[in-house]
């Protein structure tokens, strides 16, 4: 196991059986589909002079996650039968997985019924309630005839109508039972054995997710696409859930965890989670294989409080990891992912072509460069030196899927400024079984120094494609990608050509 480097809800427990309560302790499992970036910034930041995402149930869409909450409680239960309440508990539970368990006698101790209160006490519930019922208004006694947009319809003593404008100076006999000022759940318990339980309460809360997020420094090496890299992990944690999480053990895996999906397919899907273990001996995290997943377990407490984005260091910095810079031309990506249920034979597509060619950094996630361990999903962004002003310059992020260890990781960074390639069809041949076309690309590098390329072309019209012809090597990735190596001489072109022939 390669230990690496992280929080979460005192909830409020009370009982109306006369209960005591005990230390508690707090655990947090965290599932998401967040893309890494792809959040939106004011789900994490006040938004000026907005109420965009103020209220949770606005958010729940938003926030692409959902976390598995669990507390440990020792409760001092009578014999028989008593009511507990538990509060404070997030504002975007979902009730359906609610779960009170006596661990000290498990088999003596049921629940008889649940319940999740959530009509939470406002203003509006309050005058909602007191319909056709008295309320004080400016020290006089009135019966509510109305309350919407924000204008009172109040009866008088003497049976005349009259309107105020605003909630000033309002006041209500008392507080509604039906509302609660907090979440609450609460039970009916029934217990054999009178005395102290072990206790544990579980649910699920949408409204977290979480990501992983990576600090690259490149530093170039002796020749123009060497180099080393220093990497940096974070675990960036967004609470938007309407309940925060004290001194808890977060736990982190990673992996596609699938779960069923319900209509609301724009929330649910494949997850991703987070979760700990037991704390270890350090303070960072420590990895180890879990199932088909990879299990991240956090040596410390930490807190998420509602409302926040935490970070925390997944792993210490790695210095020195040899890295490779790639110039990749793909004159015909926009149709690399283009898939035919029959044989394509129209002349014109596939013929337009970009000029563009991608630079890429590429590294291998090994234990001898100081790596060698599961990395989690995540966005990755890459900074270079200017040694001008001894300051650091943004050059470029992408998301990498999650990669195993001893698996090469490739990060796309942008355009080279100074290399083009260009892409054209120069003939075409067509048959009633078959397709015959030829293709000419051209790189041309305006450095000076000599440029390293990757041309990559997709054999897009049908799976069955043999090179009939050309003029330089390639590599056959799969049945529908070869590449081509080259190297360019200082403000120099290359010229590759081949032809390819389609059956079906």
């Amino acid at each position: 196991m390669r230990r690496i480097k992280h929080t979460l809800t005192a909830l409020a427990l009370t009982t109306l059986a006369g209960c005591a309560i005990a230390q508690d302790s707090t655990s947090l499992t965290i599932y998401s589909t967040a893309t890494p970036g792809a959040i939106d910034p004011n789900l994490y930041r006040p938004v000026p002079g907005g109420t965009q995402y103020n209220n949770p149930y606005q958010r729940v869409n938003q926030i692409q996650g959902y976390a598995i909450i669990r507390q440990d409680r020792t409760l001092d239960l009578e014999q028989g039968i008593s009511n507990l309440e538990f509060t404070d508990v997030a504002a975007l539970i979902d009730p359906t997985t609610v779960r009170f368990e006596s661990l000290t006698h498990p088999d003596s101790t049921s629940v008889l019924d649940q319940n999740y209160q959530y009509d939470l006490v406002s203003i509006d519930r309050l005058l909602e309630r007191y319909i056709d019922h008295p309320i004080n208004v400016d020290g006089q006694e009135h019966t509510l005839l109305s309350a919407q947009g924000g204008i009172l319809l109040l009866q008088n003593r003497d049976g005349s109508v009259r309107s105020q404008v605003g909630y000033q100076n309002v006041t209500f006999p008392a507080l509604d039972q039906a509302l609660v000022t907090k979440p609450t759940l609460s039970w009916t318990v029934s217990a054999d054995h009178a005395g102290d339980h072990d206790t544990r309460i579980s649910y699920e809360t949408q409204g977290i997710t979480w990501w992983a997020d990576y600090n690259l420094v490149f530093n170039p090496g002796d020749t123009e696409n060497t180099g080393t890299i220093d990497l940096g992990a974070w675990v960036s944690i967004l609470n938007q859930s309407g309940g925060s999480y004290t001194d808890a053990q977060l736990k982190l895996v990673a992996g596609d965890v699938n779960r069923a999906q319900p209509n609301n397919k724009s929330f649910y899907g494949g997850y991703e989670a987070m979760s700990a273990r037991a704390v270890s001996a350090d303070m960072g995290f420590e990895e180890k294989s879990f199932f088909e997943y990879h299990l991240y377990a956090l040596g410390r407490k930490v807190s998420i409080p509602d409302r926040s984005t935490k970070q925390i260091e997944l792993f210490e910095s790695v210095n020195d990891v040899p890295a490779t810079k790639i110039l990749v031309y793909d004159g015909a990506q926009q149709f690399a992912h283009y898939r035919y249920s029959s044989a394509n034979t129209d002349q014109g597509f596939g013929s337009n072509a970009n000029s563009k060619v991608e630079v890429h950094l590429r590294f291998k996630n090994d234990k001898d460069h100081g790596l060698g361990m599961p990395l989690p999903s995540g966005r990755m962004r890459v900074s270079q030196l200017d040694e001008a002003d001894n300051a650091y310059e943004f050059i470029g992020e992408s998301v990498i899927d999650h990669t195993p260890r001893n698996e090469h990781v490739t990060i796309k960074l942008g355009n080279a400024f100074d290399v083009v390639g260009e892409r054209k069809q120069t003939d075409f041949k067509r048959g009633s079984r078959w397709v015959t076309e030829s293709f000419e690309i051209k790189v041309r590098n305006q450095k000076e120094e000599p440029v390293d390329v990757l041309v990559q072309e997709h054999l897009y019209r049908w799976t069955n494609a043999d090179i009939t012809a050309t003029d330089h090597e390639y590599d056959q990735i799969d049945a529908r990608t070869i590449h081509f190596p080259i190297t360019i001489g200082p403000e120099q072109e290359e010229t590759i050509t081949y032809t390819v022939h389609y059956t079906w």
